[in-house]
C-alpha cells in the first residue's frame, strides 16, 4: 500500500501524522511511503531524516494525495484540501465528525474511508488514540488559563498558587477524564484551589483517591454547576462523549455571572464545545471576550507543542495504522474490534451512530 504523508495547513498546526520510526515500521512491511516536502520541520524532523527511514519526499500536497492509498494525518481535512480526496481512500487521522456537517458531507460525497482516531475505542471504554492529546491539552489548559489571567493579558491579576496571606486561584473543571484529571495535576502543582465536576460517581471515587483533600470533587448536575462557575478563576471544559457532540453544561447566563477578567478554557471545543459562549478560535487568535470573560477555544491546542505531541501521537496510531495497511478497512476491522469503532464513514455514508444522530443523517454501519 502506498501512504501518504501531507503537511498539515490549520493555523498553528505543528504537527506530522508519522514520525520517522512509523516510517521505518511502514517500509518494512513491505508499503511505500510518500511525505510532503517539508511536512515534519515544525515537529523537527527533517527532509532527510525521512528519507534516511525509507520514505520519498514529495513536493506537492496535491500529488501526495493523488498517489496515497491511505492518508495519515494528524488533523481533519480542510476545505482545499477536500477535492483532493478520492473514493476508496482511506483517511486516517482526528476526525471530530458531529459539530461539523461540511466536512461530513464531503467525506460522503468523496467516498472516503474515513476512520478517526477519537472514536477507536477498547472493550474497556477507553479511548487509547486521544489519551496522549489529551494529557497535553489537559496540561495545557491550565498553563494556558494561568498566563490570560494575569493583568497584562487581560485578566483579573489573580496568581493561581497564591502567596502567603492571600487567597489561592480558584480552578473549576468539568469532567474527570483524562484531560480534566491532567488540568487538575498541573492546577493543584501551581497551588490553585480545585474542584472537579464529573457524573461518574466511581471516577469521582477514583480522583478523591489519588488527590485526597488536595481537590474538592462534586457530581455534576445543574445546581453544583450553578453554585461553582460564578466563584471561579479559571473554568476548564473537558468533557467528552465518544464521537459525539459535547453538552453544553455552562450556559451564557452563568458566564455572565463570573468575575471580569475570569478564564474560560475550553478543551471540548473540537466537538462543539461544553460551554454555550465558545466558538473555535486559532493560536493566532486565540481568545475573545463575553461578558467580560477571556475565552480560550483553540481546537488544536496541542499543535504549539508539536514535537511532544507528534511522537506521543505516532506512538499510539501506528499500531492500527500499519493493521489498516496490512489487511485494509474491512479485514482490519473485522478482527479488531476497537478499530470497527473508528470507521465514520464509508462508501458514502455514515457509519458512526453518534454522528449520524447529531447531524441527522443515514447511519449505516460498516459490514464485517
Amino acid at each position: 500500500m502506498i501512504i501518504g504523508v501531507p503537511k498539515e495547513i490549520k493555523i498553528s498546526e505543528n504537527r506530522v501524522g508519522l514520525v520517522e520510526s512509523g516510517v521505518k515500521a511502514f517500509v518494512r512491511e513491505g508499503h511505500k511511503v510518500l511525505v510532503e516536502k517539508d511536512a515534519g520541520l515544525g515537529s523537527g524532523i527533517s527532509n532527510e531524516a525521512y528519507e534516511k527511514a525509507g520514505a520519498t519526499i514529495i513536493p506537492s500536497k496535491k500529488e501526495v494525495y493523488e498517489k496515497a492509498d491511505m492518508i495519515i494525518k494528524v488533523k481533519e481535512p480542510l476545505p482545499e484540501e477536500y477535492t483532493m480526496l478520492r473514493e476508496n481512500q482511506i483517511l486516517y487521522t482526528y476526525l471530530h465528525l458531529a459539530p461539523e456537517p461540511v466536512l461530513t458531507k464531503a467525506l460522503l460525497d468523496r467516498k472516503v474511508k474515513g476512520v478517526a482516531y477519537e472514536t477507536i475505542q477498547l472493550e474497556d471504554g477507553s479511548l487509547p488514540l486521544l489519551v496522549p492529546m489529551s494529557e497535553v491539552a489537559g496540561r495545557m489548559a491550565t498553563q494556558v488559563g494561568a498566563s490570560f489571567l494575569q493583568r497584562d493579558r487581560g485578566g483579573k491579576g489573580i496568581l493561581l498558587g497564591g502567596v502567603p496571606g492571600v487567597k489561592r486561584g480558584r480552578v473549576t473543571i468539568l469532567g474527570g477524564g483524562v484531560s480534566g484529571i491532567n488540568a487538575a495535576k498541573m492546577a493543584v502543582g501551581l497551588g490553585a484551589q480545585v474542584t472537579i465536576l464529573d457524573i461518574n460517581p466511581k471516577r469521582l471515587e477514583y480522583l478523591d483517591d489519588i488527590f485526597g483533600n488536595k481537590v474538592q470533587t462534586l457530581f455534576s448536575n445543574i445546581t453544583n454547576i450553578e453554585h461553582s462557575v460564578p466563584e471561579t478563576d479559571l473554568l476548564i471544559g473537558a468533557v467528552l462523549v465518544p464521537g459525539a457532540k459535547a453538552p453544553h453544561l455552562v450556559t451564557r447566563d452563568m458566564i455572565g455571572q463570573m468575575e471580569k477578567g475570569s478564564v474560560v478554557v475550553d478543551i471540548a471545543v473540537d466537538q462543539g464545545g461544553c460551554i454555550e459562549t465558545c466558538r473555535p478560535t486559532s493560536h493566532k487568535e486565540p481568545t475573545f471576550e463575553v461578558e467580560g470573560v477571556i475565552h480560550y477555544c483553540v481546537p488544536n491546542m496541542p499543535g504549539v507543542f508539536s514535537r511532544t505531541s507528534t511522537y506521543a501521537l505516532t506512538n499510539v496510531t501506528l499500531k492500527y495504522g500499519l493493521m489498516l495497511a496490512n489487511l485494509g478497512v474491512e479485514d482490519a476491522c473485522a478482527k479488531d474490534k476497537a478499530l470497527y469503532k473508528g470507521v465514520n464513514v464509508y462508501n458514502g455514508f455514515v457509519a458512526y451512530e453518534q454522528v449520524a444522530r447529531d447531524l441527522n443523517l443515514p447511519f449505516k454501519p460498516l459490514k464485517i
